[in-house]
């Protein structure tokens, strides 16, 4: 797979409104992100609440996403990380089967890895299973509470680990990051995390970035990152300000449960969260739409073209 450039959602998945997983949604999900001008999902991540799925559930919807992407132009890479690495290890194997362009990993955060050492393995083990796909550690110490030295786990991993392709960075030290960036050289993908920083990612050097409000608010991002590019830096500050704003809002209401509930106004309704997540009730959806509808943020919201 070639070096990552632009935009990666992290797609929501859907469920009933019983909270059974509920594949159709996916089809349109696709259409959208390709629709939309991004080049990528990241499936069952920290936005699709793939920890919260069985391991069944869990080919189930990398399955459905590699079919409904084929010439799509998106390329998908599956979070196969687990509590188990046996786990993690069946779900890297199944994705390689299927034909995804990549698999990632989180540290496992209950028997958590305590050394660049301890990690490394781990990821070496998980990336072994699926060894013709390109293997990304996914570094996102806020849920696994694993914050070891990504400038030391990149050398490390690079060396252990023929498949290694680099990281999804969802981490707000900017000044590992860009030790990062200097350790990468450009040959390996580093895949930012925080779309409220996309802006500040992007001044480092950043070419590519994954994140959840991409999924209904691609237009916003895109622009933001056009300016850039043609270094007009005013409209930049000011579109990442947009997406700062419509993050503090999405935040107030819980933030899974309002990028879900967003999902409805364009169209693609992606129902509940999954327990222990708190869906939100229909007087606070309405509510949600009521304030972004207010606040023009609806403006920023993708739709079909």
């Amino acid at each position: 797979m070639s070096k990552l450039h632009g935009l990666i959602a992290a797609p929501h998945t859907p469920f009933h409104e019983d909270g059974q997983l509920n594949l159709e949604p996916i089809e349109k999900q696709v259409g959208r992100l390709s629709s939309t001008g991004l080049i990528g999902a990241f499936v069952c991540g920290t936005t699709g609440e793939g920890l919260a799925l069985t391991l069944d559930e869990r080919r189930q919807v990398a399955a459905r996403w590699v079919d409904a992407a084929q010439g799509s132009g998106l390329r998908i890479i599956v979070h196969v990380g687990a509590a188990a690495v046996a786990d993690a290890c069946e779900l890297a194997r199944h994705a390689q089967s299927i034909g995804a362009d990549a698999v990632a990993a989180l540290a496992p955060c209950y028997h958590r890895p305590a050394s660049i050492e301890a990690l490394v393995s781990t990821c070496q083990h998980i990336a072994g299973a699926a060894p013709d796909l390109p293997f990304y550690y996914y570094h996102i110490p806020s849920m696994t509470q694993v914050n070891l030295s990504m400038a030391q786990f990149i050398p490390a991993a690079r060396e252990a680990i023929p498949s290694f392709a680099g990281l999804k960075y969802t981490h707000d030290d900017f000044m590992q990051l860009q030790e990062c960036l200097a350790i990468a050289r450009g040959e390996l993908d580093i895949l930012h995390g925080f779309d409220e920083l996309l802006l500040a990612g992007m001044t480092f050097g950043l070419r590519a970035a994954t994140g959840s409000t991409y999924n209904f608010a691609a237009p916003l991002y895109l622009d933001l990152m056009a300016a850039f590019q043609r270094q007009d830096l005013v409209t930049a500050a000011a579109r990442q300000q947009t997406s700062v704003q419509l993050i503090r809002l999405l935040a107030r209401f819980g933030f899974p449960a309002a990028c879900k509930a967003m999902m409805e106004l364009t169209g693609i309704p992606c129902g509940p969260v999954r327990m222990p997540l708190a869906s939100l009730q229909p007087e606070q959806k309405k509510l949600l739409h009521e304030q972004v509808e207010s606040a023009g943020l609806v403006n920023w919201l993708s739709r079909d073209v």
